[in-house]
This record gives structure tokens, sequence and C-alpha cells, in this order.
């Protein structure tokens, strides 16, 4: 039925007699307070982005990448230290409760826990409520993951040794190295490779390769001790401290 003069449609009660149609207005009903997404806004955004790319590619050419030598497993002085958004989970690792025999805890169970509660946070608090003070459980367990995660990712880094740090996957040059040598012998046979490595390039001692001492600072070292390194270690002969000293100063000699 066509409505007609003094007619009015009468339907159902959940349904406007008016219906318009869910359209956004145009923005430029809005002089001043909008614009076009093409080309304005998109062009907008790509300058940003721009400035922000050239910025960044500046940052990494004024500062190069602070690479290490080769990873090697059998280095057991190596001390890892992991991209600062996982320091939390790896000082999580160092506690009793979460290491050694309890790894699985500390590695599965606790991250599993929490990341399943930030899944399940929609589900738990479900007022419509969009002030802090009025969503206690949230804005609790908002405030004790995040003071979790700056605590755990200060207690990393406040008791590591940055000094070691530096030193210990230092690139060293390779030298030629006369395993033949008797110093060479004298020099595994003195246990100087598990700190020094096989082919003096350091490990959990410094790098004896090219080290610009001479065989009597070598020796002196040896017998004395330096550093972290403990007097005493050599338990040799005069000649074998001479021996050891001279190839350690000059690795490739005959």
């Amino acid at each position: 039925m066509h409505r007609g003069k003094g007619m009015k449609f009468v339907g159902d009660s959940r349904v406007p007699a008016n219906r318009k149609p869910n359209i956004p207005k145009d923005y430029s009903e809005f002089p001043g307070k909008t614009e076009a997404f093409w080309p304005n806004f998109l062009l907008k955004e790509w300058l940003v982005g721009s400035v922000f790319l050239i910025g960044f590619l500046a940052l990494t050419v004024a500062h190069e990448p602070p690479l290490e030598k080769i990873a090697d497993p059998t280095d057991a002085g190596y001390i890892p230290l992991p991209d600062w958004y996982f320091l939390f989970l790896y000082q999580l690792l160092k506690y009793d409760f979460a290491s050694g025999p309890y790894n699985v805890i500390g590695a599965f169970v606790i991250p599993g826990i929490a990341f399943g509660a930030l899944l399940l946070a929609p589900f738990i608090d479900r007022g419509p409520a969009r002030r802090p003070g009025k969503r206690p459980l949230a804005t609790g367990f908002m405030l004790l993951g995040v003071a979790a995660t700056i605590f755990l990712t200060w207690e990393s880094v406040a008791y590591h040794d940055w000094e070691k740090q530096k030193t210990q996957g230092e690139i060293v040059a390779e030298v030629e190295i006369n395993t033949e040598a008797e110093g060479y012998a004298i020099y595994e046979q003195q246990g100087c490779i598990n700190c020094h490595g096989e082919n003096l390039e350091g490990g959990a001692g410094p790098a004896l390769a090219e080290s610009g001492l001479s065989p009597e600072e070598i020796a002196e070292i040896a017998v004395n001790g330096q550093g972290n390194m403990p007097a005493g270690l050599f338990e040799g002969s005069d000649e074998e401290l001479q021996q050891l000293a001279e190839f350690i100063s000059d690795p490739a000699a005959e």
C-alpha cells in the first residue's frame, strides 16, 4: 500500500518508521576538521615514514653494530646476553626455582601463565567502565606485569659484567699457529688451551694472539698470574716456561 495524505505507516516497533542509511557524511561537510585520505592524508603518512626511515638508516651508519666472532659451542666461559626485550625472561631463568632441574617452569610454565592471563583478560574483566580506578582487576594485572618486567630487566643488567662482555666476543685477527712447535705441546699440556683457545683466540681468558708482549713478560704472567688468572698455574720446568713464552710471543715460529 502506498502512503497517502493523512496515512501513517505503523510497522514493527523495533523498526523505526523513518530509516536513515548508515552512511557517513562527506568530509567536505566538515571544513577545516578533516581532509581527503587520498592524496592528502596518505602523503603525510609517507613523509613521516620517510623521515623515520632516513633517521634509522643514519643511526645504523653512524653506530656500527656490535658484531662478535663466530659462535663457539665449546667456549664455556662465554656469557650470552639476549636482546633487551628478552632480558626479563633471561633474568627469570637465573633463579633457583626456574633453572636447572626446574628449567621447564621458568621457560614454559611461568611465561605460559602470564601470556595466558593476557588472553583471558577480556573474558575475566567484562565491565563497561573505562576508568582504571573502576577496573581494579585489569589495572592490578597490568601494573603487576609492568612492574615485574621492569624489575627483571633492571636486575639482568645491573649485575652483568659489561667489561667482560666487550672482550669475550671480540673479533680477533687469525694468526698462523705452528702446532708442531714444542711450545704448543706445552701450551696444551699446561691447560692454557682451555682458557685461551686452540688458536690463542681467547675464551674464558684473553686472546694471546698478537699480544705484543715479550717472552719475559709472558713468562712473568704465567708464573705470577694477572687479573683473573691466579699465580702458580704453570707447573713445568724453567726450560718449558721459556719455550712456552717464546711460542706465545711468536706462534708461527718454527
